[in-house]
């Protein structure tokens, strides 16, 4: 196991899905030295999603994201940007937008500021409620169209939804030790972005 390095400490976070009708959110513990770039991977797999499109953050009036040419000089590099950076002290806030197509919004809040436990590997799920929404359903009002096909055999995309998705969608289902066992295999590997 790791160990922590001195002088560092760890963020307890609430991430909330925008819009969503019943609650999708998760509490997750990361170390505060790690990148934005890094931060957005530990997010793309504690919500559920794929990392198949863009992302970006936003701090105030300020954008992070990776260097593009197309978003010109209005981003700053989320490479070189750390956590600490952006989030100081309890309540303070930032909006963390994945697939600029479906406008996935995430409200994050720092709740708490913890000292290390010695024994503990970070990132860390503490708690989360709801499923993650399919990706390409057309943002948080295609998963509830999507959600409202599939639950109405009369729908008139109920058939299409259905062969789309494969099945059954549990709204409900979220699997934080499956989660947080992916964490650990994504550290053991040596990946820099878990």
């Amino acid at each position: 196991m790791p160990e922590v390095k001195r002088g560092k400490k760890v963020y307890e976070l609430q991430v909330s899905l925008r819009g969503s009708q019943s609650l999708i959110w998760r509490r997750v513990q990361v170390l505060n030295d790690i990148t934005l770039f890094r931060f957005h991977n530990i997010l793309q797999l504690v919500m559920g999603w794929t990392n198949s499109h863009l992302h970006q953050f936003l701090v105030g009036q300020t954008y992070y994201g990776e260097p593009d040419p197309e978003y010109g000089a209005d981003h700053e590099d989320v490479r070189r940007v750390r956590l600490s950076r952006v989030l100081r002290k309890p309540q303070d806030a930032m909006v963390y937008e994945y697939d600029f197509g479906d406008g996935w919004e995430h409200d994050i809040v720092l709740e708490r500021i913890v000292d290390p436990d010695p024994g503990a590997q970070y990132p860390f799920i503490l708690a989360a409620e709801g499923a993650c929404p399919p990706e390409d359903v057309g943002g948080i009002e295609g998963y509830y169209e999507f959600l409202r096909a599939l639950a109405n055999p009369r729908h008139p995309q109920h058939r299409d939804m259905k062969a789309w998705w494969g099945g059954p969608f549990d709204t409900k289902l979220y699997a934080i030790r499956a989660r947080n066992e992916a964490l650990v295999r994504r550290r053991r590997v040596g990946r820099p972005d878990a």
